[in-house]
């Protein structure tokens, strides 16, 4: 079996929307995110100038708007009855005219519509009108977080392939970790360790594998070696690597549209007190995170605590971002274990735990581990080694 979604799943999570819509007094669901189209049909597809949709009806063929060049592509999608094409962007005639007409056609060119958003948007330099604008008999019900409140619990089939995204973003840091070296830079070291984890993985899952977004497993440092380790959002510098460098690295994989995220700071030779210190607090951190998470309290809790412990230990002056967040088809995804996010944490929801520390001139200290909530607390996902003595790299 192919380590996909399957396509019942794709027409349950329909189901379950049409159903609430249909309570609603709602005559169905149109989205312009590729994001939404993914999550129910999985098609995915390049989003460009040129708009596509996901028209489902509550009674009624569902069907794919996409510009002719996808035709062949959009066939690939599940749990959709119809492809729908349009010649060209911005053409003679408008894709949004397009749409309408073929939303008239099947009984959608009035009453009460659910939407993501009023029209398609693209930084590509699509202009185009709002779909209410095209049809005016429409009653347009913009509702951007039904579908996201969806995702936000993993069924067995999404969790069973982030366990396998984490099994080979191990391998990956693994491989990061023994190709670390004095002079070595970044790039070099995380270049290598990506394609030696993305050849092991393909030659191992071989037609079995299906990514759906990223291909193959990565390993990589984004900048964060040394010093700069202590921007939390650094970003690639070709940085070279030298004995006594704080290391702070990411690695994962894509699996048929899903990933994991495992963080780890290590270091270039033996650390310093000062780095040992730091790192100590870092895990003390990570622990009082874990050992909040549980399901049916809020993510604020969760983030509450550890803020507490940052205070305690004096340390918020090294406090940058909060706990953690949710992650799935997305690297980020709410909930956010956040003081201001009070959704109530449910079993299969899947989090990124990464209190870090932040000091200025030494370094940053920051774990990540994805973790998914169970009825009686929560479970790894990753599973890379967190302890000190396993992250000092002999040089």
């Amino acid at each position: 079996m192919q380590l996909k979604i399957q396509a019942a799943e794709y027409e349950a999570r329909q189901a379950r929307l049409m159903g609430s819509l249909k309570k609603e007094g709602f005559l169905g669901f149109l989205t312009f995110s590729p994001l939404t189209v993914l999550y129910l049909t999985g098609f995915h597809f390049l989003s460009t100038e040129r708009p596509a949709a996901l028209v489902i009806p509550v009674d009624g063929p569902r069907f794919l708007f996409v510009p002719q060049l996808e035709i062949d592509h959009a066939k690939r999608a599940e749990a959709v009855d119809e492809i729908v094409t349009y010649p060209e962007y911005p053409d003679a005639i408008h894709p949004m005219e397009h749409l309408g007409d073929a939303m008239k056609e099947r009984g959608l060119g009035s009453g009460a519509i659910v939407s993501e958003s009023p029209g398609y948007g693209s930084a590509m330099g699509y202009r185009g009108p709002r779909i209410d604008e095209v049809l005016e008999d429409i009653v347009l019900s913009i509702d951007s977080e039904r579908v996201e409140t969806m995702r936000m619990v993993k069924s067995s089939g999404e969790l069973a392939l982030m366990h396998e995204s984490a099994r080979w973003g191990n391998l990956a840091h693994t491989l990061l970790q023994e190709h670390c070296a004095p002079g070595q830079t970044e790039n070099q070291v995380s270049l290598r360790a990506t394609e030696e984890a993305t050849v092991a993985m393909m030659k191992t899952l071989g037609a079995r594998y299906y990514p759906l977004g990223q291909v193959g497993a990565s390993a990589i440092f984004r900048g964060q070696i040394g010093p700069n380790s202590a921007l939390p959002h650094a970003v690639n510098i070709n940085a070279v690597m030298h004995e006594g460098d704080t290391l702070v690295t990411g690695a994962g994989a894509g699996v048929g549209g899903y990933g994991s995220e495992l963080e780890r700071t290590m270091f270039l030779g033996e650390p310093s007190s000062e780095q040992v210190t730091y790192f100590h607090h870092m895990v003390a951190l990570q622990d009082v995170a874990l050992s909040a998470l549980r399901p049916g309290i809020a993510c604020s809790e969760v983030d509450r605590a550890v803020r507490a412990e940052y205070e305690s230990r004096g340390l918020t002056s090294y406090w940058l971002h909060h706990v953690g967040h949710a992650m799935g088809l997305l690297g980020h995804e709410a909930p956010f274990l956040d003081i201001g996010d009070s959704t109530i944490i449910e079993p299969g929801m899947v989090f990124c735990v990464e209190p870090g520390l932040y000091v200025s001139g030494l370094g940053g200290f920051r774990h990540s581990d994805t973790v998914v909530i169970t009825d009686a607390g929560f479970e790894f996902i990753t599973y890379y080694p967190r302890q000190l003595e396993d992250l000092i790299i002999p040089v």
